[in-house]
């Protein structure tokens, strides 16, 4: 719904942002309006969050000026921003786990050494009426899900008098049940006069939630839009500027013949909890199989299970070779794995971490597959430098050479470099986690075309992602889990995101239990 109000409650001109070489905004002018929902639009590196953090006094324009409602201001701190009623709200909450919902509200709040929690609890729980928020105030922050924890963020702004809020990707990690719960709250808020800017990257929750669209690329201020004359096709067209086909392609599986069956698997972590327990699932060739879940659930462990880099605390893992003759993985290392011939590749979720070497360039990275091989570490670099050159090329990294060192390359170029040479192994068994993450549009299509290519060779890909509408359209079946446990696998052809968002939080399967 477009807001009846056009007044101009925040104004940027000029504003100019600059890391070193780096320019993560250029010359930026653009507008939020009182009582309204603004989604800020644009691919990864467009410089959404930089923009933003300037708002929310985390970094200083280089150039520029701000304006709140129609004053011009200096905000050189979150301080100075809570004083002009604007709050941010980031991917990576600042709350203290041990403290209640209540107490982490009024942290840090200037007042009297000793205070009246009844009325403070008071006060705050007319703010939670007022705006349909569900959260006990007497409950731990450890003891909380995500989105409660969001919660107790957005009235923690709310209580200190914020007007203005800005939320940065805040249902990255939420099930579609809870990120409808949290737009009826924003726009319960909406309604009560708040400015709301939503930094985002998923179309479909831009279209239904926002008022206006303001779309950046490269740093660069491109627009902004009503949405009710917005389609994706257009925003999209805005954030890349030139046209994408938005179509991923999902071949029906040829011949599946059973790759991987785990059985009754349990992993448990340095700290005795269980945080893989008692998994068990098949996975075919020729076919995609979707692994959904809240961020945490379980699915690294499932993946490195079978990688060969978690120890089993019980269960087994068997793979079928092309002759039909079952090997057990259940004890093997990752270097036994490759030893005898089982060509599995592996995208984790950390990149720099487990997947490349950060002071090496992309041919010596190219090179460490075939030095774990078994091949010379000292062979020749032409297939290696060939190989980083077509990766290069195909999906865009953007670096200086092939040569020059990955860890001086964005997220998503490291993503891109690591994503390809996986690929390119033709491996039999192909696992990723997140895939697309970092990517802009045009490059995330292209890791989807990839991930079909390797289906209609006949490998079994497992595809471990978080937005659900392209899990639905990517994959053949899903996966799902909740608390290290699996809830279900369901056809990705039939199930809807409201059956796997159940299912993520685990309702599902108790439902089915009490029935």
């Amino acid at each position: 719904m477009q807001s009846n109000e056009c007044i101009d409650l925040i104004e940027l001109r000029g504003i100019t942002k600059r890391f070193g070489s780096v320019v993560a905004n250029e010359n930026v002018t653009m507008s939020v309006r009182k009582g309204e929902i603004l989604s800020v639009l644009g691919e990864n590196g467009s410089g959404k969050t930089s923009l933003m953090n300037m708002l929310a006094g985390i970094y200083f324009p280089d150039a520029g000026h701000i304006y709140v409602e129609g004053r011009e201001v200096v905000i050189r701190s979150p301080k100075d921003a809570f004083d002009l009623g604007i709050g941010m709200i980031h991917q990576h909450f600042k709350l203290v786990d041990v403290l209640t919902a209540a107490e982490n509200i009024i942290l840090g709040l200037s007042g009297k050494f000793t205070l009246d929690m009844k009325a403070v609890k008071a006060d705050i729980q007319k703010l939670l009426d007022k705006y349909g928020f569900e959260l006990n105030l007497d409950s731990k922050i450890y003891e909380m899900s995500v989105s409660q924890k969001q919660t107790v963020e957005i009235v923690k702004m709310l209580y200190r008098g914020a007007h203005i809020l800005i939320l940065d990707e805040p249902t990255a990690v939420l099930t579609p049940q809870e990120t409808e719960k949290l737009f009826q709250v924003l726009r319960n808020m909406r309604a009560q006069g708040h400015s709301i800017i939503i930094i985002t990257h998923k179309l479909n929750e831009v279209l239904s939630l926002s008022d206006r669209v303001a779309v950046l690329r490269k740093g660069q201020y491109v627009g902004t839009v009503n949405t009710c004359d917005a389609t994706e096709m257009s925003l999209t067209e805005m954030m890349v500027g030139e046209k994408v086909v938005l179509d991923i392609e999902r071949p029906d599986p040829v011949n599946p013949r059973l790759k991987l069956d785990m059985k009754d698997v349990t992993v448990v972590n340095k700290e005795g909890r269980e945080v893989l327990s008692h998994a068990s699932f098949q996975a075919y060739t020729g076919e995609i199989l979707g692994i959904a879940g809240i961020a945490g659930s379980g699915q690294k462990e499932l993946l490195e299970s079978i990688a060969g880099l978690q120890k089993l605390q019980s269960g087994n893992i068997e793979y079928t070779n092309r002759k039909g003759h079952i090997k057990e993985l259940t004890k093997m290392s990752a270097r036994r794995i490759r030893e005898i011939g089982i060509r599995l590749a592996f995208v984790p979720e950390d990149r720099l971490g487990m997947g490349l070497v950060a002071s090496m360039g992309m041919t010596d990275n190219m090179m460490l597959r075939s030095y774990r091989a078994g091949r010379g570490f000292f062979s020749r670099r032409k297939e290696p430098h060939d190989l980083a050159e077509r990766i290069k090329r195909d999906l865009g990294v953007v670096t200086p050479n092939v040569e020059s060192p990955v860890g001086r390359m964005s997220g998503g170029n490291v993503q891109k470099v690591l994503v390809g040479r996986e690929i390119a192994s033709s491996p039999q068994v192909l696992m990723v986690a997140y895939p697309v993450r970092g990517l802009d549009i045009n490059s995330s299509y292209t890791i989807y075309g990839l991930l079909n290519e390797q289906k209609k060779q006949g490998s079994c890909v497992i595809c471990v992602g978080e937005d659900l509408d392209v899990l639905l359209a990517l994959s053949d079946r899903i996966l799902v889990m909740a608390d290290g446990k699996i809830t279900g696998v369901v056809d990705a052809r039939t199930a809807t995101k409201e059956e796997i968002g159940l299912m993520m939080t685990g309702d599902f399967q108790k439902k089915e239990e009490n029935a």
